[in-house]
């Protein structure tokens, strides 16, 4: 069994090119990482084009690197679906045969009226909304009136905001987990979602102390076999909310990118292997695609390098990089949902046979067989391994 440590990255929302299935979801022409580069002339990230970023495909103002220092490929999602958990669960290796409900028209009556019956009040807007516009369309009724806010949006999400001095945190919790109790069967929605805010009418703010209550995985994720095996399995900003706490040794609930970026850090400095950390950087989606923001977008992207170039200064010889996303979040076009790509895959290490193609993978589990592999564990059942195939001949 290897000894070392993979630091798995996910970059949520940081596509690389619309799936050929895109056009089905209303997303040809999304390209996240491309049309950000088209629209700035290139994009600040000096470590992630050492790697082999401007080798994937091409990216204006982003060059190939003549001698990259790690692996380069792209991976399409095999499960049907742009969300962030069904994303999440293909890397780990679970592969869904139908997406998650969405509610664009807001949900059902018996839904509401069974949600509403839980909490013993009222609610307020149940449609498809922005998460920053509804607040300023109902946030000072709720201040008012003590009703929470439901809403969707286009993804698979029951949401629930309320200001923390409405209604305490602890108890907009229980709100969702009463929420998550009533979605299941044909209403089972990939996550409820806390959003509490604070502020006054015309200045809400929303918190870090968002709480998501995913449903959990159908099957055995590569989470669930490697905490099984007695390897740690660290999960860092919300993979504990995506998988719902299962296959999980030890996790460490960041609200934004640096705070994550942070936490990896130092478990680049204490976490000993072997030992799967696996982080989610929720800011590129959640403040910057949803929102349309491209230069945020594109600054987010390049602190997230200069961090990442300094968590693989503290890489030991053994250990591995993967950095990766779960769909794209193109914030260049008119949609503020997220998009149906290609995500990118870089790989580094010592052991790591420099510049090697990766590809076209045709899932995202490829991630979980390659973990399994890595991990001297028995073969992944969903997806092909490209751990022997990148590896030094000295390794292997």
């Amino acid at each position: 069994m290897t000894k070392g440590r993979l630091f798995l990255v996910v970059l949520d929302g940081v596509g690389i090119g619309e799936l050929p299935d895109a056009h089905r979801y209303g997303d040809a022409g999304s390209n996240t990482l491309g049309n950000i580069a088209a629209q700035l002339g290139g994009l600040s990230v000096p470590f992630l084009i050492s790697l082999g970023l401007g080798n994937i495909v091409p990216l204006p103002g982003v060059p190939a690197a003549k001698k990259p220092r790690g692996a380069y490929g792209k991976m399409a999602e095999a499960s049907p679906g742009k969300d962030t958990i069904t994303g999440h669960w293909e890397l780990a290796g679970v592969i869904l045969e139908r997406p998650f409900p969405v509610y664009p028209n807001g949900f059902p009556e018996e839904v509401i009226r069974e949600f509403t019956a839980a909490i013993g009040r009222p609610v307020l807007g149940n449609k498809a909304a922005s998460g920053t516009e509804i607040l300023k369309e109902l946030g000072p009724e709720h201040m008012a009136t003590g009703k929470p806010i439901v809403y969707t949006s286009a993804d698979s999400v029951f949401q629930i905001a309320a200001h923390e001095e409405i209604i305490p945190i602890d108890e907009l919790y229980r709100f969702c987990i009463s929420a998550r109790s009533i979605l299941r069967g044909e209403h089972q929605v990939a996550r409820v979602i806390a959003r509490p805010f604070v502020g006054e009418p015309g200045a809400f703010v929303r918190t870090k102390r968002r709480k998501d209550f995913s449903v959990v995985p159908p099957a055995e994720t590569i989470l669930d076999r490697l905490a099984a095996t007695g390897i740690a399995v660290v999960g860092v900003g919300k993979i504990e909310d995506i998988f719902s706490g299962r296959g999980l040794t030890a996790s460490y609930h960041t609200g934004d990118n640096i705070s994550t970026l942070e936490q990896l850090l130092t478990l680049g400095n204490t976490l000993a292997g072997p030992a799967l950390a696996f982080a989610n950087c929720v800011d590129f989606d959640s403040l910057y695609g949803h929102r349309n923001d491209v230069r945020g977008f594109a600054a987010a992207l390049a602190t997230a390098d200069e961090y990442l170039a300094k968590l693989a200064t503290l890489l030991h010889p053994e250990d591995l990089l993967m950095i990766t996303a779960d769909h794209g979040g193109d914030p260049t076009t008119p949609s503020t949902d997220h998009s149906r790509e290609y995500v990118p895959l870089l790989v580094t290490g010592a052991q790591v046979r420099a510049g090697f193609a990766l590809g076209i993978r045709n899932s995202f589990t490829d991630i979980a067989a390659t973990i399994a592999d890595y991990f001297g564990l028995a073969p992944w059942p969903t997806g092909k391994s490209f751990y022997q195939e990148m590896v030094t001949a000295a390794e292997k």
